[in-house]
């Protein structure tokens, strides 16, 4: 018997404030033109004073136990991917854990900024496949809105907030690419390249939170060769081929990001699903976020073949093949 982490439900979470570029316009050096031209951005979401990760995490996570006809009663764990938890500890994924009353299982964080959610449902993956839990929620859940340089236009107009989440089961499966569930996964980092992509703050270093700061043409360079690279080495270990995925869900961070490597794939942009228009750039819980999207579009269905894959600071970056 294979053990595989069947996806059982899927939600979000959007904050209702919703920016859309011409905001920027009277505080910055740049046009509504400009964003749109250069990272497909038209919106985003940006969370209310006092909204914080966790809330968020928990909402989407909701979400996806209802449309996983589950109760927190039925999850085993709680993984939040995050880069901007509400504290430095405790976890964000305890404190969703709480605010879903869950006083069972155990829950904890884990941090690969844009790539986490990749990081976490490997992770998920794991757990599940030993048998340490049989419903793991994954969430991604992040509120950057809070560590943007405003003065910064190549930074702050990329950005947005909300949260994503998903449902893993462990079902029964025959051991082929035909089952549904996670299929392969493939991790990768190189800490050479931190000053790419990372915040000048810290508990040892500053003591205080930081901002961004992104060298946007080098990361560019870096993310259309490793996420196409990644993308292939999982398809090559679940034994697929590009041309028989169904749906590419990308990390949404630039819309030329997404083209390039939907092109080093040989894939059409119509098998890919696309949120970065509406919701910008929300790290971790950009996959998920889109994931939850392209199903209630009626874009991802069960059965239908997915691959995720995401880049971040670190730079660490990787992907997931599995099926719906």
């Amino acid at each position: 018997m294979t053990v595989r982490a069947v996806v059982k439900g899927v939600g979000h979470y959007l904050p209702t404030r919703v920016v859309e570029n011409a905001e920027f316009e009277s505080t910055l050096d740049t046009t509504d033109e400009w964003i749109r031209t250069r990272s497909g951005i038209e919106r985003r979401h940006f969370a209310a004073e006092g909204e914080t990760t966790s809330m968020m995490g928990a909402e989407a996570a909701k979400n996806a136990l209802i449309d996983a006809g589950l109760t927190v009663a039925d999850i085993d764990a709680v993984i939040v991917a995050t880069s901007t938890p509400d504290l430095t500890f405790p976890s964000v994924a305890t404190m969703v854990q709480n605010e879903l009353g869950m006083r069972h299982g155990f829950a904890f964080d884990v941090q690969a900024v844009c790539a986490g959610f990749i990081f976490a449902l490997s992770n998920a993956n794991a757990q599940i496949v030993s048998g340490q839990a049989k419903r793991i929620l994954v969430i991604g859940a992040e509120t950057f809105s809070r560590i943007m340089d405003w003065e910064d236009r190549g930074t702050c107009v990329l950005f947005g907030d909300g949260a994503g989440a998903l449902v893993l089961e462990a079902q029964e499966g025959t051991g082929t690419s035909a089952d549904r569930g996670i299929l392969s996964t493939d991790l990768n980092s190189d800490g050479s390249y931190r000053e790419m992509l990372f915040v000048d703050g810290g508990v040892s270093t500053t003591g205080t939170c930081g901002k961004l700061r992104m060298q946007g043409n080098a990361l560019f360079r870096q993310a259309v060769q490793k996420l196409a690279s990644t993308a292939e080495t999982a398809l090559d270990r679940a034994g697929i081929a590009p041309q028989d995925v169904d749906w590419v869900v990308p990390h949404q961070a630039n819309i030329r990001i997404i083209e390039g490597t939907a092109k080093k794939l040989g894939l059409p942009m119509e098998k890919v699903v696309v949120t970065v228009q509406d919701h910008g750039n929300t790290s971790a819980a950009s996959i998920p976020l889109a994931m939850s999207v392209g199903k209630a579009r009626g874009q991802i269905k069960q059965g239908d073949l997915c691959v995720a894959e995401a880049i971040g600071g670190g730079l660490a970056w990787g992907a997931v093949v599995l099926r719906w």
